[in-house]
């Protein structure tokens, strides 16, 4: 339950408040990571058309067969952007890598929500034209409050989403780490400390 509490609720909250986590509408997830396998989950649940956007083609198989993505956009590849102009109702973006924003305002119907939950470092560049062409919006959210919170565990309780996790003990945590650092990890890290104490407590 522990990764719903952040990633979980950073992805529902927006789906909901936006809209865009309804029956028939088409919602993009931009990264396919610890934010946005949970996103790929919830839009599912909540009824959308989902199509993860991704720079790595690699990732392919995992969004469509293990998450259950309806499709799979590789956003470096000019043709597969191109054919997917102006048809989406809503984008996750989960990056928190600088990427550039403009393309992904293209995918985006009239009317269309892109939505920032990741958070990169160096300001985006965003032209104007791409947000006034289609009445476009673009806006951030971040986690939700505690009714909300409540609101997606129940919702996760009914619809059995889960994040994909590996379990580790605390005497794990700096190697932990450095596979952070090379994006080794599918897709939370969890620490048991319950049981790392009670394996490491002198008996009596």
């Amino acid at each position: 339950a522990a990764p719903l509490l952040c990633a979980g609720i950073t992805v529902y909250s927006p789906l909901k408040y936006f809209g865009l986590g309804e029956p028939g509408k088409h919602i993009g997830i931009v990264g396919l990571g610890g934010l946005g396998h949970v996103a790929v989950k919830f839009a599912k649940a909540l009824g959308s058309k989902v199509t993860v956007i991704s720079t790595s083609p690699s990732k392919k198989a995992e969004a469509l067969e293990h998450l259950g993505a309806d499709s799979f956009l590789v956003s470096r590849d000019q043709d597969e952007l191109q054919a997917a102009m102006g048809t989406f109702d809503g984008i996750i973006d989960t990056v928190s890598a600088t990427h550039p924003i403009m393309p992904l305002l293209g995918l985006l119907k009239s009317h269309g929500k892109l939505i920032m939950v990741g958070a990169p470092c160096e300001p985006l560049e965003v032209p104007a034209f791409s947000l006034i062409i289609g009445r476009k919006t673009m806006a951030g959210s971040g986690i939700g409050g505690m009714k909300e919170t409540q609101e997606m565990i129940d919702f996760a309780a009914k619809h059995n989403i889960k994040a994909d996790i590996e379990v580790i003990s605390m005497d794990y945590v700096n190697k932990a780490m450095e596979r952070l650092e090379q994006a080794d990890v599918r897709y939370r890290f969890v620490i048991d400390i319950g049981n790392t104490l009670a394996a490491t407590k002198p008996s009596s």
